[in-house]
């Protein structure tokens, strides 16, 4: 049984750490260097994506450099996240618990890339976030400030 209680599902993909990048962020090294330093870790990809949404800071319809550097810095995150997950058996769907902290840079990145999405005025890229997030875990998106 996999821990979302679907005994025909795929069980759920637990990426491995990435102990010096994270460790490094925890310790509050530059994320710019961090992620140069380790380009496949989506947390680093996802602090810097976080960090433009920040300084955006845009209502809707308000766009800037940060708000646009924050879906790139996003989608990079989401497609590093993509290829890891891949690599650890994952087939376009199926379990990726929030609750696991290494899937966090994943799921972060789609949450990042969900809001400058919709910070942008980009509606269906913003729902197709939103879903895989549901697909992932039921419980992301709320986590992630977007329920």
């Amino acid at each position: 049984m996999t821990s979302f209680g679907d005994l025909l599902g795929p069980q759920p993909v637990l990426l491995p750490e990435n102990i010096d990048a994270e460790e490094a962020l925890l310790n509050k090294q530059d994320p710019v260097q961090v992620a140069a330093a380790h380009p496949t870790a989506s947390i680093a990809w996802a602090y810097l994506a976080e960090g433009a949404l920040e300084r955006g800071d845009a209502a809707e319809g308000d766009v800037n450099a940060d708000i646009i550097a924050a879906y790139a810095f996003a989608r990079t995150g989401y497609h590093r996240g993509l290829d890891l997950l891949r690599r650890n058996g994952w087939k376009g769907f199926g379990p990726v618990p929030w609750s696991h902290e290494p899937n966090q840079g994943f799921l972060r990145s789609v949450g990042a890339l969900a809001k400058a999405a919709r910070a942008i005025g980009e509606s269906d890229e913003f729902a197709r976030c939103l879903d895989l997030l549901e697909d992932c875990d039921p419980r992301a998106a709320a986590e992630l400030g977007l329920d």
